[in-house]
C-alpha cells in the first residue's frame, strides 16, 4: 500500500490525523514513511476499521522500533508485549488523569497504540491535548519556569499508583518539565499531572500542587485537546514525547477490552 492510495483527514484544529483508504496489513516501506511523518506533524493517528488482533498489532507496533515493557503489566497468553487493558470498574482506574504513559521509568516509551476489541454501548472515550501547543504559548514568565522545572515521579513498592503522600514512596524517576523532541526538534511540556505521585523537585507539596494546576489548565484547555470516541475495529496510536492522554471512565462495569502496546523512548532532555 503506497502513499498515494491514503489521505490525511486532520481531526481537530490543534491535534490528531486520521489516515483514510489504508490498511496497515498491507503497507510497504514507502507507505509506513508516510505514516511516520503524519505521526510527527499530528502527535497522534487514527486508522478505522482496522479490527487487529494481537498478532496483527504486535507486527505493526514492531516497525516502530524496539518493545517497551511496562513494569508489573501481564500480557497475553503467547503475546507477552501485548497488554489486555480491561475495565477494573472506576474505582480501580489508574488513566483518569491527564497523564504521559510510564512516565515513572527512568527512560520512558516514545509511542503507545491501542487497538480496540471490546467497547461498552457508549462513553469509554479518550482524551489527547497537544503540549508542543502548551509549551509555545506560555506567557514569557511561566514558560522560563517550566524551562526550570524537573520532577520527581514516585511510586508504591509494587509499582502501583499511589493514593496519598508520598512518605513511604518510592522516587523512580526524575524528568524535565519541558522537553524537547529526539524527532522533531520541538519543545513541549511533558508532565503527568497527578499529585499523588508526582512531586516538582526544590518546591513544598503545596507549592507543587499549585504549579501543577496552573500548568494542567494551561495544558488541557479545550482548543488543545482531541476527544476519540472509540468504534470496534480502531487503531489509535500517540506520541508520549508531545502530548497527554485521558480515559474517560463513564461507562459503570461494561465490558471495555483494548489491546496496547509501546515502544522504547529515549531519556528527555
Amino acid at each position: 500500500m503506497r502513499p498515494n492510495t491514503m489521505t490525511i483527514r486532520p481531526l481537530t484544529g490543534s491535534i490528531g490525523a486520521e489516515i483514510l483508504g489504508i490498511d496497515l496489513r498491507e503497507i510497504d516501506d514507502a507507505g509506513f514513511g508516510f505514516i511516520r511523518r503524519a505521526f510527527l506533524d499530528n502527535c497522534m493517528l487514527v486508522f478505522r476499521d482496522q479490527r487487529f488482533g494481537a498478532a496483527e498489532l504486535l507486527a505493526f507496533t514492531r516497525r516502530w522500533g524496539e518493545i517497551f515493557h511496562t513494569p508489573h503489566a501481564v500480557g497475553l497468553e503467547g503475546f507477552p508485549d501485548v497488554i489486555a487493558v480491561r475495565n477494573r470498574g472506576k474505582a480501580g482506574t489508574t488513566t483518569e488523569y491527564w497523564h504521559t504513559d510510564s512516565v515513572f521509568a527512568p527512560v520512558p516509551p516514545a509511542l503507545s497504540i491501542l487497538a480496540s476489541q471490546v467497547l461498552p454501548p457508549a462513553g469509554g472515550d479518550t482524551m489527547f491535548a497537544n503540549q508542543y501547543l502548551a509549551y509555545e504559548t506560555l506567557s514569557p514568565g511561566m514558560r522560563a519556569l517550566a524551562d526550570s522545572l524537573r520532577a520527581g515521579y514516585y511510586r508504591s513498592a509494587g509499582m502501583g499508583r499511589l493514593m496519598g503522600d508520598l512518605s513511604a514512596a518510592v522516587k523512580t524517576a526524575v524528568h524535565p518539565v519541558v522537553r524537547t523532541h529526539a524527532e522533531t526538534g520541538r519543545r513541549a511540556l511533558y508532565l503527568s499531572y497527578d499529585p499523588a505521585a508526582v512531586r516538582l523537585e526544590g518546591f513544598s507539596a503545596e507549592e507543587s500542587r499549585g504549579i501543577m494546576r496552573l500548568l494542567e489548565a494551561h495544558a488541557t484547555q479545550p482548543a488543545f485537546c482531541y476527544r476519540h470516541r472509540w468504534v470496534t475495529g480502531d487503531v489509535l496510536m500517540w506520541d508520549n514525547r508531545c502530548s497527554v492522554h485521558y480515559a474517560v471512565h463513564d461507562y459503570g462495569d461494561a465490558e471495555r477490552v483494548h489491546y496496547r502496546t509501546t515502544v522504547v523512548g529515549d531519556v528527555p532532555g
